[in-house]
Formats: C-alpha cells, sequence, structure tokens
C-alpha cells in the first residue's frame, strides 16, 4: 500500500526489508549509504540490512536506545562521525529505529551540511504510526524535550509491520497511546475497535497512519489544525521530563490525555463519558 503525504510516499509492505533495495534505488541514485540505529536493533538486524543492501556501500551506526539519545552530545557525535566517515552532501542517512532515531536522524540530516537525503523505515508501533512522518524532527534540552528542531521530509516512508514481531510487548503498547490518540481525534470506528481489541491489523494500522496524514496534508507546518495531534502531549512531555525520561513516551501521552480530558470535563468542554472510555482503554 502506498500513501502520498506532500513531497513523499509512505509505503506499507509485508516483508518490506526483503526488497529494500529495490524501494531504495527509487528514492537514491549513488552507492553509498549511512544507516543509523540503536545497539538493540542492531544485534537483531546487522546481518538482515547488510544482506538487504549487498549492492551498496553501506555504513552503520548504533547509538544508545533511549530517549536520552536525543541529546546535543549524540546529535554532535553522531554527525563528526558521518563527517569522518566520508559522508557528502549527497549521501543517503537512514533512520531504522523507533521514535528516538527518527527524531535525532532526522534533525541530523535537516541541518547536517544545510540538509542531506534520508529515508525512515520504523521499526516501532509509535514510530510507524506517528513519528515517522510529517517532518518533525528534533532533539532534547535539559529544559525540555524536542526544544531543538527543524522540519525535514524524508524522501520515503518505509514500513514493514513484520518488524513488530520483535518488538517487547511493552513497547507495542507504548505505540499504542499513539493510536488511540489517532481514534479520538478523528475515527470513530479505530476507536470503537480498541475498546476490545489490543493489537492492530494492517488496516488498522493504516487507520492510525491516516489520520495523521490527513492533518498533515491540509497543515504541514502546525499553523493550524495540526495542533490536534499534540492531544496529550502537553501534559505528556512535562510528565516525561519529571521523571527524567524514565516514563515512556506512549505512556506518558497516556496519562497526558486523561488529564487534558478531566480538565475538559471541569471546563464543560469535553464530556464525562469520553474520560471513561478512554480511561478503560
Amino acid at each position: 500500500m502506498i500513501l502520498n503525504v506532500n513531497e513523499y510516499d509512505i509505503i506499507i509492505e509485508d516483508n518490506l526489508l526483503a526488497n529494500l533495495k529495490e524501494h531504495i534505488k527509487k528514492v537514491y541514485p549513488y552507492e553509498k549509504v549511512f544507516i543509523v540505529t540503536d545497539k538493540n536493533l542492531f544485534r537483531l538486524y546487522e546481518q538482515k540490512l547488510k544482506e538487504a543492501l549487498q549492492d551498496f556501500d553501506v555504513h552503520i551506526v548504533a547509538v544508545e536506545p533511549g530517549e536520552h539519545s536525543k541529546s546535543l552530545q549524540t546529535y554532535e557525535q553522531l554527525s563528526k562521525y558521518l563527517i569522518n566517515q566520508g559522508m557528502k552532501r549527497n549521501h543517503l542517512l537512514i533512520a531504522f529505529g523507533g521514535g528516538v532515531i527518527g527524531d535525532l536522524v532526522g534533525f541530523v540530516a535537516g541541518t547536517l551540511y544545510r540538509g542531506v537525503p534520508f529515508i525512515q523505515i520504523p521499526t516501532s508501533l509509535l514510530a510507524m504510526v506517528d513519528s515517522s512522518f510529517g517532518g518533525k524532527t528534533g532533539i532534547d534540552l535539559p529544559e525540555g524535550k524536542n526544544l531543538l528542531g527543524v522540519f525535514k521530509n524524508p524522501r520515503v516512508v518505509l514500513i514493514d509491520p513484520q518488524v513488530l514481531e520483535t518488538l517487547p510487548i511493552e513497547e507495542y503498547r507504548n505505540g499504542l497511546a499513539e493510536v488511540v490518540k489517532a481514534a479520538i481525534i478523528d475515527d470513530k470506528d479505530l476507536f470503537e475497535y480498541l475498546k476490545s481489541n489490543d493489537t492492530l491489523t494492517i488496516e488498522k494500522l493504516v487507520q492510525a497512519i491516516e489520520v495523521k496524514r490527513k492533518i498533515v496534508l491540509k497543515d504541514p507546518y502546525e499553523e493550524n489544525i495540526r495542533m490536534y495531534l499534540n492531544f496529550g502531549h502537553t501534559f505528556g512531555h512535562a510528565i516525561e521530563r519529571h521523571y527524567d525520561y524514565a516514563i515512556k513516551h506512549g505512556v506518558a501521552v497516556a496519562y497526558g490525555m486523561l488529564m487534558s480530558l478531566k480538565e475538559g470535563n471541569a471546563r464543560g468542554i469535553s464530556p464525562k463519558w469520553l474520560y471513561i472510555e478512554v480511561k478503560e482503554i
């Protein structure tokens, strides 16, 4: 399945990693490729990536997993590594990982040499339904989350639902929070589905993606309606920061949505039944 987002496509395909080189060749004409992932994924996928991209000159770098890698220190270290490994302005960066990797690599891609091409290959549910597309990238500062960032669109977003089979259950649930958010914003059918299901079919995965995709098409730079996608994030980011990111993003957003709905109840803006149903989910 192919979904378009302004200047690029989201391709959703089972066993996509087996055909990775063909997808890359459609958007990138050169040989040198730099893949950034985290150390957990490196152990799982190093050989598979090298075999899939044997036609390319592949360099893989792995950073520490977790939110703390979205830092100025990691950004500087990664940028220097890429330069020292001979990366030029026309070479391709690939973000292979979850939301942290996507945000970090997107920020490097948007700023190194004033911009280099990159591709998103999200490996977590959270990244697939939310952070891998839309162009928002960023890193954290001690003062708060995502305070440094740029809008940088990938050449393509490549989603292989099969990689979710290696995702720990707590990370899957972490991603489901963003699915719940999408459903509340603009998909009643998906919301009803989530009342009795805690795993997604490919169809439901696409529905969650579609909520954000339609909003991003109308408001790519978050000037008005794209702010709806921040539902739960105002409180959620504060929760993450307060606990020094020991609480996962999706969990914090889940609590953030409940806090927002409770405040909405108190102000007479949102109905009490919605708070109750979201809390049950």
